[in-house]
């Protein structure tokens, strides 16, 4: 059994072709079997297909999940994905591909991608696990690649692996505490403890209006009462409540007093038995984003629901 503290290893991988992408993360994969290792593998689409039939028969062995779907909302990956598989083999070391970031990422997601690679070193630290974590040199931008460097503390380039000397991941996640600006046309509701059940009926009301129906609107109805009660358990006892479109997306907004201290505070699966604390974890898993926002004056969670 794999003690406490044998390393965690979470090496970044820059690939330029489809054959480069394949040779090195079928390698990672074989070497993982043939140590008796579980594998498992959450990338886009394509690039699930390469590693697939480059397996060939091996890919039984392996859990295969499509990224672009399991991974849709970065923010759930760590307990959905990473997390789930690690703890699923608690005597194990695991091995695990994870590809949370691709070309179609947009502006608005990738704050929150690159806070996810960076918060994978404090979720996994003193775990017996390796992620390796594939970037496509020859479609992503510079600022994105530069970022890799800063969140995985070993680099793979060109068939060579060194230590990254620009590693330092909680630089990552400060600067992609980004203030988070409302839309001018959002609708805004003031709320405390008594008007929880208003801001709930408020925020399903306004989403139904802007297109929002079954069970994605459950989900916001959801994810609305999560964030308003632990405003008012949490965040100084009120908070405000927005919501608009914005991409094709219903986008709703909680501000409140509170601060959040924890870095991987909604993406550390509860201990068993653990009473609370699954609020933010949630909203996670039944939104397409969320971003955040935490500063000593106050906290804002902002969640997308796809129309």
């Amino acid at each position: 059994m794999p003690t406490a503290d044998e390393k965690f290893v979470h090496p970044a991988l820059f690939y330029r072709t489809g054959q480069d992408y394949a040779d090195h993360t079928v390698t990672f994969v074989r070497e993982g079997l043939t140590l008796g290792e579980p594998v498992a593998v959450a990338v886009p689409g394509p690039n699930l297909g390469i590693i697939r039939d480059e397996l060939g028969p091996d890919a039984e062995d392996v859990l295969l999940l499509d990224m672009t779907d399991a991974g849709r909302n970065p923010g759930r990956i760590i307990p959905g994905v990473l997390r789930a598989f690690a703890d699923a083999h608690p005597h194990s070391r695991v091995r695990i591909i994870g590809e949370p970031i691709w070309a179609g990422r947009t502006s608005v997601e990738y704050p929150a991608c690159a806070q996810h690679e960076a918060l994978i070193n404090a979720a996994f630290e003193g775990r017996a696990a390796t992620i390796l974590c594939p970037y496509d040199e020859s479609r992503l931008d510079d600022e994105v690649l530069a970022d890799a460097r800063i969140t995985h503390p070993t680099l793979i380039a060109g068939g060579r692996e060194r230590t990254s000397e620009a590693y330092d991941w909680r630089a990552v996640v400060d600067r992609y505490n980004e203030a988070l600006t409302p839309a001018p046309d959002a609708a805004v509701f003031s709320f405390g403890s008594a008007e929880l059940p208003d801001a709930r009926h408020f925020a399903v009301d306004r989403a139904a209006q802007l297109g929002l129906a079954g069970q994605r609107l459950q989900d916001t109805e959801l994810a609305v009462a999560e964030l308003t009660t632990n405003s008012v358990i949490h965040g100084g006892g009120q908070g405000v409540l927005r919501i608009w479109a914005e991409a094709g997306q219903v986008v709703c907004e909680v501000r409140d007093q509170g601060r959040l201290a924890d870095p991987l505070a909604g993406r550390r699966p509860p201990e068993r038995g653990q009473i609370g604390g699954r609020g933010l974890m949630l909203v996670h898993y039944v939104s397409d984003l969320v971003r955040l926002h935490t500063a000593p004056d106050g906290t804002a969670v902002r969640f997308y629901v796809g129309l």
